[in-house]
């Protein structure tokens, strides 16, 4: 590495440093406050305020979504010419649960980077993105971002997630939601029984066929349901019954081949119990995510720096569904799980929302954010960078990976 480059990553980590505090009253602002999927206004005035304060172009309600955003800045301005970097900010909560998945470290590190980032390189040659993407935990926005265009012509999509352990990428599957609603014919259950054709005991058969189809799923699939309707009354055989099942799968065309699976399974049998079948998508699907070694290489390095070492994920673990693989899948990117618990600790718990506010929540984000800047920096300034990072990403399109 030249003096030129290591000279601009000490440039970068002293501007994140110069901001550090604010990054962490940013960080908690968001996990005192917390929002669910598509109620995140206070969240994305709040981002979008910062990035405008330090001399971004700021678009609001990005997508066609209210809590969206985008923030640019560069030599481009804007235009699409030139190299372009996202860094992808999110900042949605669980319910009940609060900043139980960390997110808003993840904005504060998104934040952090692009300010430094601006900051270090001055006029920026080509554009630098900085992107507010709600609804992570349901629903989506970066599914709606990608097919609003938002993505096009970026050469990298650049984020970090807090976690329990310190991976170089994330096993995330692709994900989708169906509701099945079967429709049957009320009846007393006692006074006209043979009358009645009983839509929860459909329901319940379509649970049981897929317990056996579960048996034989590949690694990384599994289908995990719940009754949302299942009727009112125990002297009424149900005319009406309703499920909402989650889909996995290790790649989106296991996915998609697990999804036929299913509506197989309930016309099957919707035949058997006399009943009808209605069988819709509930949402964006998920796409899995494919990890772009090149720039997750290049990041590991930059956070080896702070004295965070990164490994390869466990093999056979995977980490759930996000809807950064809509974008990865489009666009090279990154998704690295650093820790703010140790691995017996999970997230989506009490116990991982405390930590998303402790010191080593705070000694987290500041090192991501500066990995995170000096690998987007390795995007903008470097054309062997951006073109091995496509290149790797044809190569894993074509393995279907």
């Amino acid at each position: 590495m030249s003096q030129t480059a290591e000279s601009l990553y000490a440039r970068i980590r002293q501007e994140v440093a110069a901001r550090a505090d604010r990054l962490w009253e940013v960080s908690l602002a968001l996990h005192r406050d917390p929002e669910t999927a598509y109620e995140e206004h206070r969240a994305a005035g709040l981002l979008a305020g910062e990035l405008e304060q330090e001399g971004f172009e700021v678009q609001r309600g990005a997508a066609g979504l209210p809590t969206a955003f985008t923030a640019r800045t560069g030599s481009a301005g804007s235009t699409r010419e030139g190299p372009s970097v996202a860094l992808l900010m999110e900042y949605d909560a669980l319910p009940l649960l609060g900043h139980a998945c960390g997110h808003n470290l993840i904005a504060a590190a998104g934040l952090g980077a692009a300010l430094a980032m601006r900051a270090a390189l001055g006029e920026v040659e080509g554009t630098l993105l900085a992107v507010g993407t709600p609804a992570e935990e349901r629903g989506g926005g970066k599914v709606a971002e990608v097919a609003a265009g938002l993505f096009e012509g970026v050469d990298a999509a650049l984020m970090f997630h807090p976690g329990v352990h310190d991976w170089t990428w994330a096993p995330l599957t692709a994900s989708a939601q169906v509701r099945v609603g079967f429709h049957g014919r009320a009846a007393h259950p006692t006074g006209s029984p043979t009358e009645g054709i009983d839509a929860l005991g459909a329901l319940i058969q379509l649970f049981n066929t897929l317990g056996v189809l579960s048996r034989r799923l590949p690694l990384g699939s599994h289908v995990q349901g719940i009754v949302t309707e299942g009727g009112r009354a125990t002297n009424l055989v149900p005319a009406y019954a309703e499920g909402l099942f989650g889909l996995r799968g290790e790649t989106t065309s296991a996915l998609e081949h697990l999804v036929e699976e299913v509506r197989s399974c309930a016309r099957g049998v919707a035949l058997a119990t006399r009943t009808e079948v209605e069988v819709t998508d509930v949402g964006g699907r998920y796409e899995h995510f494919r990890d772009n070694e090149v720039l997750s290489a290049l990041f590991a390095g930059h956070l080896d720096r702070a004295g965070i070492r990164l490994s390869e994920p466990t093999a056979g673990v995977y980490l759930g569904s996000s809807d950064i693989g809509n974008v990865s899948t489009r666009v090279p990117a990154i998704h690295p799980w650093i820790a703010i618990l140790g691995p017996e600790a999970s997230d989506h718990t009490p116990e991982f929302a405390e930590a998303a506010a402790g010191p080593r929540a705070r000694r987290v984000m500041t090192a991501a954010a500066e990995a995170l800047a000096c690998t987007a920096a390795d995007v903008l300034l470097r054309p062997d960078v951006r073109e091995q990072a496509w290149t790797r990403l044809g190569e894993k399109a074509a393995a279907g990976r």
